[in-house]
């Protein structure tokens, strides 16, 4: 029988399934958890975070684990849905150690750390004993490497720099490109603000805006806070303005203005709008940006509008008709085309012939139960909102209803939740 330890690289670990014994599958390993460590002293793998169905992470320890390789993971099937919460002086490998800079003892000059490679020992513990590196200094004439070059070496050939020296974070972006945005925002809620900066600083504005509108409020007021403040402008230009003057409303009044002012003066403009109505209001909840076009527009065109990978799927649900202007407030209502008329009806049509001119809007002052009411009684995705003088300034949406209607905290991890087996079985 082999003595040899069994060796394993993170990074070909992550998005691998994780099964109980009897095959059924519990879900995607996402990260790895470490424990200790020193120049003496290789850190422990001490268990893996698991990302289960309903995109909620949970932790299984090692000592759960009955076989892991490069292919697949299997478990006994007890597990804790307690969501996972970094404790003490716990490490995630992928949300904190790869992208980290390293010294090199051999006085070479420092790398980063791009994966690490987990040994089996044959009393079954796992221990973080080889790092993969890519060097970031001068020729080392030790190695012969240069700039850029890749090496294994030994945990103790190297030693981290101060935690709290900035970080980098394209690994863990790159390899959570492919998250929904609210999945990315789960995986932020699991960090420390510190890396939560970090990790925001490799998006792209337009992503970071997506991610930052899934956060619980008072974390998106604190990652905003961090961001400088011509950053923080641009990636509010990004956010579509309902979710944009949210967060501006829960900011310091100098300070909301300070971002106005650094803000395209036409993006500005529809926040600014929004910000002026009272809380609890159609006004405060629409959005001002739906799909506007005027009667004498065909379907054709109607259809290649809704067809904009932008918009969502509760704004492309409806056309919404008026006579010019075109942008909110815009001039008089007409009525609706709802999606299925579109498809229902020949290209060439005017949409002024097949508009819907039953469904009434809501006023801008309404308040919200008004809405709800409204919405849920004719099974709508969209609800047009007018102003006193009949002209259209914005929509509320399903999805607009939901954030108002959900408990404050709902976007915050849950806890609390007992072991059990995952696939019915009660453990």
């Amino acid at each position: 029988m082999s003595t040899q330890p069994t060796r394993i690289f993170v990074a070909r670990l992550l998005g691998l399934d994780v099964f109980d014994p009897l095959g059924d599958r519990l879900g995607k390993l996402r990260d790895v958890v470490v424990l200790g460590g020193s120049q003496t002293t290789a850190p422990h793998a001490v268990g893996i975070v698991v990302e289960v169905p309903g995109k909620k992470r949970v932790f299984v320890p090692m000592t759960r684990l009955t076989s892991m390789d490069q292919s697949q993971i299997i478990c006994t099937g007890l597990v804790n849905l307690r969501r996972f919460e970094q404790r003490g002086a716990e490490q995630l490998v992928v949300g904190g150690i790869f992208d980290r800079k390293v010294t090199l003892t051999d006085g070479s000059g420092f790398a980063v750390i791009e994966d690490i490679a987990m040994d089996k020992q044959r009393n079954g513990d796992w221990l973080v004993t080889k790092l993969f590196v890519r060097r970031g200094s001068s020729t080392s004439r030790l190695r012969g490497l240069r700039r850029g070059h890749t090496m294994l070496i030994d945990w103790s050939e190297a030693h981290t720099d101060d935690v709290a020296e900035p970080q980098s974070a394209t690994f863990f972006v790159a390899t959570h490109e492919d998250l929904k945005p609210s999945d990315f925002a789960d995986a932020l809620q699991e960090m420390s603000d510190k890396r939560r900066v970090e990790v925001a600083s490799e998006l792209q504005d337009e992503r970071l805006a997506d991610i930052m509108s899934e956060l619980p409020e008072d974390d998106q007021v604190t990652l905003l806070s961090a961001l400088d403040n011509e950053r923080a402008a641009d990636v509010l230009e990004e956010m579509d303005p309902d979710d944009a003057a949210d967060l501006l409303a829960d900011l310091p009044q100098a300070k909301a203005e300070e971002l106005l002012l650094l803000m395209e003066p036409e993006e500005a403009k529809d926040v600014r709008r929004l910000l002026q109505y009272a809380e609890g209001t159609a006004g405060a909840l629409m959005t001002p940006v739906p799909v506007i076009l005027p009667p004498e527009a065909t379907v054709a065109e109607a259809l290649a509008h809704v067809r904009s990978e932008d918009l969502s799927p509760a704004l492309a649900s409806a056309i919404f008709i008026c006579r010019p202007p075109l942008e909110t407030p815009t001039g008089r209502f007409l009525g609706v085309v709802h999606i299925q008329q579109l498809l229902r009806s020949a290209p060439p049509e005017q949409l002024g012939t097949i508009v819907d001119k039953n469904l009434e809007p809501v006023s801008d002052q309404d308040d919200i139960s008004v809405v709800s009411h409204i919405m849920a009684s004719y099974n709508l995705n969209s609800l047009p909102v007018v102003s006193k003088e009949g002209r259209l300034v914005g929509a509320v949406t399903v999805d607009d209803l939901l954030d108002h209607l959900l408990p404050e905290d709902w976007r915050n991890h849950d806890d609390g939740v007992p072991a059990r087996k995952l696939g019915g079985r009660i453990g």
